[in-house]
């Protein structure tokens, strides 16, 4: 019949279409993407080439169909992609080409429409349609309007028309179907240095300058949105715009390179031919500004919610009808790829989405003792609702509903099934074992102590009087049954069985329970559960207490190693473990903390003041939880344990816990109230101030302005000396200070004029040494000539930056229980060369988060707030002068021109002071330590208890690298806790 075409009269008019353009597809170290796209364009019927320029070829099963032809190119590794493309030409055979993004989609039959038409069109040199950009976030697939309604005829018969025309409503030509030879000429030509926003501008121009083109009003393509359009626009204008004399003649360069492309003369000689080219920039520079042909608005979200149903689409408030894409037709392609970035995510992006899902999921596939067919399926409609696209989800429940006889949902299931796996959908617990969550999660499974160490462990216990019993205090003020049970779960399945839990419920108890059982449920309400709290702590039998809430889940050896631990620590009053918190999108991330660390609690307790086991007595003694602090009842309790005790025998156990909820980064006025008070209780009439939500600054506002002596070395070394000093005198507000320079046998007469003349300035006092001193010696002996009550010993290659520096490090030094304060190490490009030192770092004294930029938050936001550490750098310290002599000072025999300064704060330390590190002041200063490799040694020898676990660091994280990270997994060390 004639108008009539067949189904398969089409499909075959698009294969014979689409055999004559090959898609060419570059990529490089994206295997995820690579497979991805071979899957979605396996029904095409033309060539497909592939060239990878990874460093490493894919594996052995990833071979490519028949019409693909895989080329590995390591060669391309740090190629662009004009010059990547210009090889793929060389080998194209097709009078058509067309470049597919490896994170993009075109449309088969709008390719096989755009093929038709140029060769029905001899006159046109390129051919497509209109594109939708697409980001896949989480479960969930968002659209965004990409391109607008725009002339669709690049026609004009003279070129400088057609070249206006394409610059006016530009829509670039880079993934066109296109005439190979017009690319290979273009791609042979374009300079190579030249932008890639020049190249893309340069494609369009150079095409319609050679022939026509045309965009037909057809879905083309679905392309991922990119990072930042609005940069991209602005670099576009940029390019086109900006006057400096580098711009302009780079603009200017590339308007040569065009006219000598234009297969016809343009204007009446060289200068017209460069003007008529800048002319259409400034076309493009319109059409740029005004957005004329390009948008970005979401304007389609899309979800799968059911295998059992197709994907589920939310329109935003603007549609725009006028453009191509509102059929049946596109909107079913559309579901084919939604499929398709489901089923094979890719990309770190979409990973890092994902990752919190597939954590859920896997928590919901654990079998519980406890459980019973019913439970377990409930758990799998669960886990399929948070992403339907896990082949083990898929096929566990379709097997449950199979025995369950339910045929229907069974059936349904199993096909869906089938079809993720004939995509090659990978399998999820691969997939989040690659991810940081996924590597914590395995780091904590090697941590599972076997049925052996649980026997001895508990046996070693009994043997003792059965060790100390925990009573769990278990929070259900919501009432959720889930939670609790999983709470419930986490205890009786773990390896410690010397436990009472308490669960303090607003819903109506199960059972009549009494506080001598060892499950005791406790009807609660929200004004009267802490007042139940403290009247529990009174009656129950435990001798250890520990408060978490419902969904908390405890680490199958946490409360052994802590029964362990604690057996016989009779001095130990509270105990701070480490934990793993469970993020708002579900990820993991652990939380490694320090010995006990004051300055750290007080600064950041919704890290550090959560679940901590505290002695019965020591919790009674300091007269329990208190009503008036709900949002802070650990933190406020820790507090007053301290006032009334001091920080002694505060506890930490290098072993995770719990998992459990992060807390929200909040101002929580009942932590500023509490931490309010205990600084009032200590004398002070301190100020506290939040810069970051959930992090706390302190200034203790101390009265008294006690002089300060800077103490500074010289020795040949005038440059760095007059850059120090000049910093010193024009940057600091704190009036009360005196500089002493106490030069050690300069030789050169340039620098003894100089300290000549310093001495005019009343601030300043010149100390010589009759022979060469070491530098401990040296600030020894000029300690000794020190009029400030408090010293800095400032090394020559330091420059202070802030004004208040000495302000800021006094605001600690002044603290009867500080030895010595430090500053933040950064170079003048911003990044952090020191923030403390870290004993064994690297096998020596080393310091983290070396290189992260200055403002970073760093772990546990160590890098921006003020915290305990072990020892500092010596480049800049403060030390109180009566405290500095009564230890001798500085260790001159053994530690003279190295580590001295390491040796005072561990000394120190032993004493009971403090060494606190403040990001409050910054210093210009290398960061690097002395290469003494003998001195070193002797550092580590006397004080190898410091060396084998800093406290100040966490013996499960890495002593290498930049460190605060958790270490290359083992499993855990028992031998010494069972023996």
């Amino acid at each position: 019949m004639s108008g009539v075409t067949t189904e398969g009269s089409s499909v075959k008019k698009t294969a014979l279409a689409t055999e004559q353009n090959t898609l060419v597809v570059l990529t490089r170290n994206q295997p995820d993407f690579l497979r991805r796209t071979l899957q979605y364009y396996r029904a095409y019927a033309g060539p497909i080439l592939v060239l990878d320029a990874s460093t490493e070829a894919p594996a052995a099963d990833d071979s490519p169909a028949t019409n693909v032809t895989y080329l590995h190119v390591p060669q391309f590794a740090d190629a662009t992609t004009a010059d990547t493309f210009a090889h793929a030409l060389g080998l194209v055979t097709t009078p058509f080409v067309t470049l597919a993004d490896v994170n993009g989609f075109l449309m088969e039959d709008a390719l096989a429409q755009s093929v038709s038409f140029l060769q029905d069109h001899p006159e046109y040199g390129f051919c497509h349609g209109y594109s939708l950009s697409y980001r896949a976030v989480d479960n969930q697939v968002d659209y965004f309007r990409r391109d607008k309604k725009v002339r669709e005829e690049i026609s004009a018969e003279r070129s400088e028309d057609r070249i206006q025309q394409a610059m006016a409503a530009f829509i670039s030509p880079l993934h066109a179907v296109t005439r190979t030879e017009l690319l290979r000429h273009w791609y042979s030509a374009v300079p190579k240095t030249a932008a890639a926003v020049w190249q893309d501008i340069g494609l369009g121009w150079y095409l319609a300058a050679s022939g026509k083109g045309r965009l037909l009003p057809v879905p083309y393509a679905v392309r991922e949105v990119i990072a930042a359009p609005a940069r991209q626009k602005g670099q576009v204008i940029a390019a086109l715009n900006d006057a400096d004399a580098v711009s302009r003649a780079a603009r200017e360069s590339f308007a040569d390179f065009l006219v000598s492309m234009s297969p016809s003369p343009l204007g009446h000689d060289s200068t017209g031919a460069r003007a008529l080219v800048l002319d259409s920039f400034n076309t493009l520079l319109k059409c740029v500004r005004d957005d004329t042909a390009a948008a970005h608005e979401r304007i389609v979200e899309s979800s799968w919610k059911s295998p059992l149903n197709g994907p589920v689409r939310r329109f935003g408030p603007n549609q725009y009808v006028e453009m191509p894409f509102y059929n049946q037709p596109f909107f079913d392609r559309l579901a084919e790829i939604e499929f398709l970035i489901g089923a094979l995510p890719a990309g770190a992006l979409q990973h890092d989405e994902l990752e919190g899902m597939w954590v859920s999921q896997q928590e919901l596939l654990t079998l519980h003792d406890n459980d019973t067919p019913q439970t377990i399926t409930e758990r799998l409609w669960e886990a399929l609702d948070i992403n339907v696209f896990n082949k083990a989800v898929v096929a566990q429940l379709a097997e449950r509903l199979a025995h369950l006889n339910e045929p229907d949902e069974a059936r349904g299931m199993t096909e869906w099934l089938h079809r993720l796996e004939a995509v090659g959908a990978q399998d999820r617990q691969q997939l989040l074992h690659a991810t940081a969550s996924g590597r914590l999660l395995n780091w904590l499974e090697l941590r599972r102590p076997d049925a052996d160490v649980v026997a001895r462990g508990n046996a070693r216990l009994a043997a003792e009087g059965a060790g100390p019993q925990f009573g769990i205090f278990l929070l259900d003020l919501d009432d959720d049954l889930r939670k609790l049970q999983g709470t419930l779960d986490s205890l009786i399945e773990g390896a410690c069985t010397s436990f009472r839990i308490v669960v303090f419920t607003t819903g109506e108890p199960p059972v009549a329970t009494s506080v001598q059982n060892t499950l005791h449920f406790v009807k609660v309400s929200r004004s009267n559960y802490v007042d139940k709290l403290n009247q529990i702590a009174r009656q129950i039998a435990s001798g250890w207490l520990l408060l978490v809430e419902a969904g908390d889940r405890f680490l199958p050896g946490g409360l052994l190693r802590a029964a362990l631990e604690l057996q016989g620590a009779d001095d130990v009053r509270a105990v701070a473990a480490d934990e793993i918190h469970r993020q708002p999108n579900g990820t993991l991330k652990d939380v490694m903390r320090p010995g006990f660390n004051l300055d750290l609690l007080l600064r950041n307790p919704a890290q550090m003041a959560r679940h901590w086991l505290i002695r019965k007595e020591v919790l009674l003694e300091a007269g329990g939880y208190s009503p008036d602090f709900t949002g802070a009842l650990e933190f406020e309790l820790l507090l007053r344990i301290i006032e009334k005790g001091g920080p002694s025998w505060l506890a930490h156990l290098d072993e995770p816990l719990l998992i459990t909820d992060a807390c929200e980064p909040a101002d929580n006025g009942d932590e500023r109230l509490a931490l309010t008070r205990y600084l009032t209780a200590l004398g002070y009439k301190a100020q506290v101030t939040s810069a970051r939500p959930g992090t706390w600054q302190i200034d203790y506002r101390h009265s008294e302005r006690p002089l300060v002596t800077v103490i500074l070395p010289s020795q040949d070394n005038l440059e760095p000396l007059q850059r120090c000093l000049t910093a010193v005198l024009q940057r600091t507000r704190y009036m009360r200070y005196e500089v002493l320079i106490v030069d050690n046998q300069s030789q050169s007469p340039q620098v003894h004029e100089w300290l000549d003349r310093q001495q005019q300035n009343p601030r300043i006092r010149i100390l010589r040494s009759d022979v060469v001193l070491s530098e401990a010696a040296l600030y020894n002996a000029a300690s000794q000539q020190a009029q400030g009550e408090y010293l800095v010993l400032l090394s020559a290659d330091s420059e202070v930056v802030n004004p208040n520096w000495i302000d800021a490090l006094l605001n600690h030094g002044m603290r009867p229980e500080v030895a010595v304060v430090g500053p933040k190490l950064v170079d003048r490009n911003g990044a952090v060369t020191n923030a403390g030192l870290i004993l064994g770092m690297n096998s020596g004294v080393g310091s983290a988060f070396v290189g992260e930029p200055k403002d970073a938050s760093g772990y546990l936001q160590r890098l921006v707030l003020e915290h305990n550490y072990s020892a500092v750098s010596g480049a800049c310290v403060m030390v109180r002068k009566a405290l500095f002599e009564s230890v001798g000072g500085l260790d001159e025999s053994d530690f003279g021109d190295a580590y001295a300064v390491v040796d005072f704060c561990l000394k120190i330390g032993q004493n009971g002071y403090l060494t606190v590190w403040t990001p409050q002041v910054q210093v210009y200063h290398s960061g690097s330590t002395p290469q003494a490799p003998q001195a070193l040694a002797r550092l580590q020898g006397k004080w190898a208890g410091a060396f084998a676990h800093d406290l100040a660091y966490n013996q499960n994280l890495s002593l290498s690298g930049r460190g605060f990270t958790v270490d290359t997994p083992s499993t855990a060390d028992w031998s010494q806790l069972i023996a």
